[in-house]
């Protein structure tokens, strides 16, 4: 299993960055995001992913943790291969996808190439039940003063750390920050703000 690799970047293509890792080339599947700011020739760090086929194994590489969580979601839902992964994820940041999915969106989705209506509509149905499951990492008693100020308010709050989680913060760190925050602001300005504070927002 390849966790990450360190090294220098000797070839790049529009979804493809190769990695020399001690004389090695390892060649990573990615993203647009990820990949515009490498530059051939310097150093750079990939959080990886290791896809094994009975034809093939594949690499794919992410420049960040919440990138890599975003994918290995998309990977879990029914009919998302990796190729699809990576398309929705070149024109989504993982932020976007977060609150895409928050949000129950899925028209943004098709923006991706090769992502229609019936794949996009499953995407989003799938990963919000998923996500949902994640509350139950949140203390009964720290829900219950984060929700409440009303029913409708505590779905909001719900939904906000659904899709902080997605992004790979834990519980605790959504909780912090979205203390304070007002829990009748819809759930895209939720998770805005609470990404300003964690600090993924400048």
């Amino acid at each position: 299993m390849i966790y990450s690799l360190r090294g220098k970047l000797t070839h790049k293509t529009n979804d493809l960055a190769v990695v020399e890792c001690a004389g090695v080339g390892y060649a990573c599947r990615t993203t647009t995001y990820t990949l515009s700011p490498l530059k051939v020739g310097e150093e750079v760090f990939l959080l990886t992913y290791m896809n094994v086929r009975e034809d093939a194994v594949e690499l794919f590489g992410f420049g960040e943790a919440a990138e890599l969580n975003c994918f290995k979601l998309l990977l879990s839902v029914n009919g998302v291969g990796p190729k699809a992964a990576l398309s929705i994820l070149s024109v989504l940041s993982p932020q976007g996808f977060a609150l895409c999915v928050a949000e129950g969106d899925s028209k943004v989705l098709t923006r991706a190439p090769g992502i229609g209506k019936k794949i996009a509509d499953r995407i989003i149905l799938e990963l919000k039940d998923k996500m949902t499951d994640r509350i139950g990492e949140i203390s009964s008693d720290t829900y219950a003063e984060l929700s409440r100020p009303s029913a409708p308010a505590a779905g909001n709050i719900a939904e906000a750390v659904t899709a902080l989680t997605a992004l790979g913060f834990t519980a605790a760190q959504a909780q912090k920050a979205l203390a304070g925050l007002s829990a009748e602001m819809p759930v895209s300005e939720l998770v805005r703000e609470a990404l300003k504070k964690i600090g993924s927002i400048k």
